[in-house]
């Protein structure tokens, strides 16, 4: 479907009317399919397939403005070096030959040096398999840098889910629209996952009773029958006081909890401490709502959960993802196919890991690894015996962590050292790029071929290139192959080419002639996976002990693990903050995109009328948020989505469009959750007072 061929190559397409299937690149998990109209080599226009299921023709907005991304007038079309100083975004244009031929050489001297002073910083700017760590973490292996922990976004919830049910597996979620009762839980499906949310809707339609469980009332609660509004990093206090309704009450189904679950007894146990009067202290909600939903949960068939990423992101969202998980094993809701939990379908996916990343290159060595949620207080680290070399060299791709990172005031002044050599990929000056010693100008998704899983369907997706790429634009493979062709890296698997790669991926573990003919493949799933146990944990159980954990000196049993910074304990900081993100942005990106940005307005901090009215904050004053890491400046929005103790920092804004050149994450900070080492942006306590 259209000329691929030549565009692969970097010819012009023939002239004509085509439209191309791609995939989604972006951070969500519909991870849609995509059909790009293209006219004489110029994308015209992006909109769903309609031959897929899960995305079945229907696209966000943001991804419905991707050619305005695409063709954005700001767009890096060449690579630029740095001519003032860092942070300045000064730069000047330099050619591809000289900017690799420098970068080379620099990244050399430093790896002979002390190669892991090299770190690579990446994340999920696209989630394919092949732009994201494909060449990139096969250069990195060979040069034996430091290795990166990728917990900005999921791993709290994802190594919970782990230790749990044995990996990211749950529901088939087209199952959801055969539902009775939904339970929305940390997640704002409307904004965050709309083809979900048009399952939920059918199932509402079908006399499904829906139910948000959310801090704040989001679109996706206002839209739901029900809405329990709990402080942030309590979900663990409020899944407990769930189980001791199903326990007093005999709502269990002890045929399942015997054959398919392991250490019932000592979950019971803890779940008896656990009344709703008990929880409702905690979480901030009746206990007469805890009790009815219990019931609801219990006596509803089938039942499932909608679990997404924002209730993990507080020091117990480990153990409150492994709390909420126990829950349908205790009902025995994984019997029917539209019964049970779905966080991430992730795990489903036979990605050929080693063969796409190739860690034999390490040769043996096993370098340093720096997570990436703490990159602020890493970049500041002189060496040290415990820490090893101090980070030389930086280079970031798919991410903008000046923006994204936890407490962006040690981040900035991380970046802005002057004996830091770094390194950015990317499509925009964004706030990262302004530090950059060389900015390299990297493919959109409608310019180079990708292949991708999803965490919300079970398709593997495949994406063509549409069009050449715009101006002297380069794929982040060919980046890191002409990086690795100059440094006398002479591995023939460092110039693996991309479609050659897209078949790696999977290898033969999928039918490749189908994801070139439609543009995705389905994975053989059975539509109640665990309906008689079988579970990919060591037990093959729904594991409610697991001695994994116990082993590395953690709880065997979930509990509820309050946060570092708790809602209500301080008087200095007496308000909680939350930062979801923006409606129209998704994290850092299409912030640019003018008419999303038009849409989105202005950085907004929303709050209850009561906290504002005794503050003498009016709406759309502008407000100093701050606590003992920072300051943010914004515009209050007197809001009912917000409840009384509890203020929303919408983000994440690129700092430099911030009302004083910050954004939320000047307040974060950069502890990390009791399982996957994963950032709390979520545990935050600030106070808010008139600017």
């Amino acid at each position: 479907m259209g000329d691929t061929s030549a565009i692969a190559a970097g010819r012009t397409p023939a002239p004509g009317l085509s439209q191309v299937r791609g995939a989604c690149p972006h951070d969500c998990p519909d991870t849609c399919a995509l059909l790009t109209t293209v006219q004489d080599g110029v994308a015209l226009k992006v909109q769903g397939n309609p031959a897929h299921a899960p995305t079945d023709g229907v696209l966000c907005t943001k991804v419905s403005h991707y050619t305005e991304r695409t063709y954005h007038p700001d767009r890096l079309l060449r690579p630029l070096r740095r001519s003032g100083p860092k942070g300045s975004g000064q730069f000047e244009p330099v050619g591809w030959d000289e900017a690799l031929t420098d970068i080379a050489s620099r990244l050399s001297a430093i790896a002979a040096r002390a190669p892991q002073a090299v770190v690579p910083y990446s994340y999920a700017g696209t989630m394919g398999l092949v732009q994201g760590e494909s060449i990139a973490a096969r250069f990195f292996h060979r040069l034996g840098a430091s290795l990166l922990d990728r917990t900005i976004c999921a791993s709290a919830g994802g190594e919970a889910l782990m230790y749990t049910l044995g990996g990211k597996v749950g529901m088939k979620v087209e199952f959801f629209a055969e539902a009775k009762l939904i339970l929305i839980w940390g997640s704002n499906s409307i904004a965050s996952n709309l083809h979900f949310w048009r399952l939920a809707q059918q199932a509402k339609r079908n006399g499904a009773r829906l139910v948000c469980i959310d801090p704040r009332r989001t679109e996706t609660a206002e839209k739901c029958h029900e809405h329990v509004q709990l402080l942030p990093g309590t979900d663990a206090a409020l899944a407990f006081a769930l189980m001791h309704e199903l326990i007093v009450n005999e709502w269990l189904d002890h045929d399942y909890i015997a054959r398919h679950t392991l250490g019932w007894e000592g979950l019971r146990e803890r779940a008896l401490q656990w009344t709703p009067e008990r929880a409702a202290e905690v979480c901030g909600v009746p206990a007469a709502q805890i009790r009815a939903l219990a019931r609801d949960y219990a006596t509803t068939r089938p039942a499932a959960i909608r679990l997404n990423y924002g209730m993990q992101r507080v020091r117990g969202g480990g153990n409150a993802v492994r709390a909420i998980a126990c829950l349908p094993a205790l009902t025995g809701a994984w019997r029917e196919r539209a019964g049970g939990l779905l966080l991430s379908s992730s795990g489903m996916f036979p990605v050929d890991k080693a063969a796409l990343q190739r860690p034999d290159l390490l040769a043996g060595r096993m370098p340093r690894t720096i997570n990436m949620s703490t990159i602020g207080d890493d970049l500041l680290r002189p060496s040290s015996p415990d820490f090893g070399p101090a980070i030389e060299a930086l280079v970031v791709y798919n991410s903008n962590p000046v923006a994204v990172a936890p407490e962006s005031g040690k981040v900035v002044q991380g970046f802005a050292r002057e004996d830091l050599f770094t390194v950015v990929l990317e499509h925009f000056q964004t706030d990262t790029a302004d530090y950059a010693d060389y900015v390299l100008p990297a493919t959109t998704q409608l310019e180079h071929w990708d292949i991708h899983l999803a965490y919300g369907h079970t398709d593997i997706m495949l994406n063509r290139p549409a069009i050449a790429p715009v101006g002297g634009a380069r794929t982040n493979t060919d980046i890191f192959r002409a990086l690795a062709s100059r440094m006398g890296l002479d591995e023939p698997c460092l110039q693996e080419d991309d479609f050659s790669l897209c078949r790696t991926a999977f290898g033969d573990r999928v039918d490749f002639s189908l994801l070139m003919d439609q543009g995705f493949a389905p994975l053989a799933v059975p539509d109640a996976p665990f309906a008689e146990g079988g579970f990919p944990t060591p037990s093959g159980r729904c594991e409610f002990f697991s001695e994994r954990l116990q082993r590395l000196g953690q709880d065997g049993l979930p509990d509820h693990v309050p946060n570092y910074e708790v809602p209500g304990s301080s008087t200095r900081y007496p308000l909680a903050m939350i930062s979801p993100p923006a409606r129209n942005f998704l994290n850092s990106t299409f912030v640019n995109v003018h008419s999303l940005r038009d849409a989105e307005g202005e950085p907004l901090l929303e709050i209850h009328a009561g906290d504002a009215a005794a503050r003498g904050i009016a709406d759309g004053a502008v407000v100093r948020v701050f606590n003992d890491r920072g300051e943010y400046v914004v515009r209050a929005k007197v809001s009912p989505r917000a409840r009384p103790g509890v203020v929303h920092g919408l983000g994440i804004w690129w700092r430099k469009l911030g009302l004083a050149g910050t954004n939320v994450n000047q307040l974060t900070s950069q502890r990390l959750t009791d399982i996957g080492r994963a950032p709390v942006f979520y545990d935050c306590l600030v106070d808010v007072l008139p600017a």
